[in-house]
């Protein structure tokens, strides 16, 4: 078969619908090895195993008040004072007893309470208090014992889960390995500084995907720009899955005399699940897997890759870190746009009192209303404003 005919071919094959692509993107993909990372670099990982206690919580008995711990009926003579960093238990109490205690210092063995300073009385070494069924006392291992499953795997690891793990003494948590991103961003016309000359461009899609790909959660390898004669673009391609488990290329994924993806995955013997999606912009999508490395061709014009990226690096990504699909919010969209029988609109839009308001400036070739958009609108075919639409938010 001719180059001229495949593209022929691939120009008229059936696009993906929208959520299809993006739900494809997700349930092709499995899980990364899991790794143990010390507790500060696991912010934002994907737990592959739970986090389980080492230890009780609390690990003795302890004051959850500042005040007095006492024993039997009041009134009670303070004996001591016991504040929190104490390494011995403090002697029990007798009866009609206290000691002065500060919140999470060990209770004494016998004390029935623990009196707050705003509800004592106290003369002297004499203290009184009215009858009270608070005890404020939190008991050894009465939030967690050791062995006992606290968050299960596939759950992010949140500031509080790695506060949590560190409370039941764990030092490493098990998670999914950050998939390692390579961005692959090609064209003869492209200019990565200063201002471009005539007939030259910005580039504008590597500064945009290299954070937004970032807060997803991958790990960015680095962006490494190519022209686009095919064999020199295919080698970068095929370099690139050597230690990338993904690779995003930019600006080739379209079927034009100057995109030379198809060509680069035809020499890669690469499964392609995903060759273009029914949206607008950013209709030349691909999704391609070449055994365990996935290539991801996004549209050269910078909205319309943003667009791609939503749809198929996002759940890519997150089913490679072991994190569920995210789910869109919805939200009425207020001023809606012409109906379009066929494709998936994704539109820049600010949040107002009454719904989603959307922006001027969703062109495939300008960022100017994404720049400015508090999310993107997700407006399915046939749309006439009838019901909400789902909400797309970069970064997670």
């Amino acid at each position: 078969m001719t180059v001229a005919v495949e593209r022929h071919r691939r120009d008229h094959a059936a696009p993906t619908g929208w959520a299809e692509a993006r739900r494809l993107a997700h349930a092709l993909a499995t899980p990364l090895p899991a790794e143990d990372v010390p507790l500060a670099a696991a912010a934002g990982r994907i737990l592959a195993a739970p986090v389980r206690a080492a230890v009780p919580v609390p690990g003795f008995d302890n004051s959850a008040m500042d005040g007095y711990a006492v024993r039997g009926p009041g009134p009670w003579r303070v004996v001591d004072r016991v504040l929190a960093g104490r390494t011995r238990a403090p002697a029990p109490l007798a009866e009609r007893t206290a000691v002065e205690i500060a919140t999470g210092a060990p209770v004494p063995a016998g004390a029935d309470r623990v009196v707050p300073y705003e509800a004592a009385d106290r003369r002297g070494d004499t203290v009184w208090a009215a009858p009270s069924d608070r005890r404020h006392i939190r008991h050894r291992g009465e939030y967690a014992r050791p062995g006992r499953d606290l968050v299960p795997p596939g759950a992010p690891v949140t500031p509080p889960v790695a506060g949590l793990a560190a409370s039941v003494g764990l030092d490493t948590l098990t998670v999914h390995a950050r998939p390692r991103v390579r961005l692959v961003v090609s064209g003869n016309e492209l200019v990565t500084a200063g201002r471009p000359g005539w007939g030259r461009v910005r580039d504008a899609i590597g500064p945009m995907l290299g954070p937004l790909l970032t807060s997803w959660g991958a790990e960015l390898l680095d962006t490494r720009t190519v022209d686009d004669e095919p064999d020199r673009f295919a080698a970068a391609v095929a370099g690139s899955l050597a230690d990338a488990d993904v690779t995003v290329v930019c600006g080739a994924s379209s079927v034009g005399p100057a995109d030379g993806l198809h060509h680069a995955l035809d020499l890669l013997g690469a499964t392609v699940h995903v060759d273009g999606v029914a949206c607008r912009p950013g209709h030349p999508q691909v999704l391609a897997q070449a055994g365990a490395r996935w290539i991801i061709g996004l549209p050269g014009n910078p909205y319309a890759a943003l667009v791609a990226a939503l749809t198929l690096a996002d759940p890519l990504l997150a089913a490679l870190a072991g994190a569920a699909p995210s789910e869109p919010a919805s939200a009425p969209l207020v001023g809606a746009p012409a109906p379009d029988e066929r494709h998936t609109r994704i539109l820049p839009v600010r949040y107002a009192a009454d719904g989603l308001h959307p922006l001027p400036g969703g062109q495939p070739g300008w960022l100017g209303g994404a720049a400015l958009a508090d999310a993107f609108a997700v407006v399915p075919p046939g749309w006439r404003g009838d019901g909400p639409v789902a909400v797309l938010r970069p970064g997670r």
